[in-house]
């Protein structure tokens, strides 16, 4: 557990501060506060009713984790519950970060595994001329970062969807044995997209609401940037959506290709139990223990059944190979 709180005073950089001095910062009109806890806990929680005065539903959704993506306003600043995304070993990391924006402070609650913030802090330091603007610009380079990252997690999701159709589309996907495993990847990515979607879609709603203006934390000179990142997570659904339609047609073009063989796999079976029949049939006939029959007393009798055997069986090979069934 970490707490960090750190001042703006019309020039850069940000400098740190006591955070038990947030309360007396926020009556200066000139001041801009960032304060990020890392790892909330009961403590941390008290601090922040002390000293921000913040809703006790708010602060209890802070401390319990994997809350859904929301926005909810009380009186004069907005909390809000957003995800970054990662992905690491081809699995998808959830960073649960939530906020709390007024027009002169945001305040940061990372839960684990944390989000990484050093990206917006530079952000931050590097474009001053908005930093007027107050807490609505910090929360706007946040989302902003956060929104960046999904586009680089889609990225890789892409890579991995464009390698499991070819191994669909590729000769050596219906060799025996290898008939399920573009399957499982794919049950697995869409399962994956699946939960990204869920983290990705309720953000429109909380850049809805944001644009609205009823609290005074996006300003005019703000509308535009966040009318960007709005974009962005539309652009971002819309990618998701893509991923999910080509993997659907992979599937759907994988299980045509394991029915094929499957089709194959059954000609051929039925073509040598044919092959096999015929044969079996003829040695059924003359192994018939009957007295009178015309060739039992036959001296070519037994070379003769056999021939006819061989015979058979070779006429119904050749006509089941031409036909492509062997």
């Amino acid at each position: 557990m970490s707490v960090r709180c750190r001042v703006y005073r019309g020039a850069p950089p940000f400098r740190d501060c006591d955070p038990a001095q947030i309360s007396e910062l926020l009556k200066q009109p000139d001041a801009l506060i960032w304060l990020d806890v890392e790892g909330p806990t009961e403590a941390t929680v008290e601090m922040l009713r002390e000293e921000f005065g913040f809703h006790e539903l708010a602060l209890e959704d802070t401390l319990h984790p994997h809350q859904r993506p929301k926005i909810e306003q009380y009186g004069s600043y907005f909390f809000l519950v957003a995800y970054g995304v990662t992905a690491k070993a081809g699995e998808l990391l959830e960073h649960e970060l939530t906020a709390f924006v007024g027009r002169n402070y945001l305040v940061t609650v990372r839960k684990e595994p944390v989000f990484d913030l050093s990206g917006c802090v530079q952000r931050w330091e590097s474009t001053p001329e908005l930093h007027g603007e107050g807490g609505g610009y910090l929360l706007y380079i946040l989302l902003d970062d956060v929104v960046d990252g999904y586009f680089t997690v889609l990225d890789a999701f892409e890579d991995v969807s464009e390698e499991v159709e070819d191994q669909v589309f590729a000769e050596q996907t219906i060799e025996p044995g290898q008939e399920m495993r573009p399957q499982g990847q794919i049950f697995r990515l869409k399962k994956q997209l699946l939960q990204f979607r869920r983290v990705v879609t309720p953000l429109r709603d909380v850049l809805d609401v944001m644009q609205r203006r009823t609290v005074d934390v996006v300003t005019v000179p703000l509308e535009p940037y966040y009318r960007d990142v709005y974009d962005h997570v539309l652009r971002a659904t819309d990618y998701l959506d893509n991923l999910r339609d080509i993997l659907s047609s992979a599937l759907e073009a994988h299980l045509a290709v394991v029915s094929n063989r499957l089709n194959e796999v059954m000609k051929r079976l039925t073509s040598w139990g044919a092959i096999i029949l015929v044969p079996t049939l003829i040695a059924g006939i003359y192994g018939m223990n009957f007295r009178h029959m015309p060739e039992l007393h036959w001296y070519l009798g037994y070379p003769f059944a056999l021939a006819l055997m061989a015979v058979s069986a070779f006429v119904l090979y050749r006509m089941f190979n031409r036909r492509g069934w062997l």
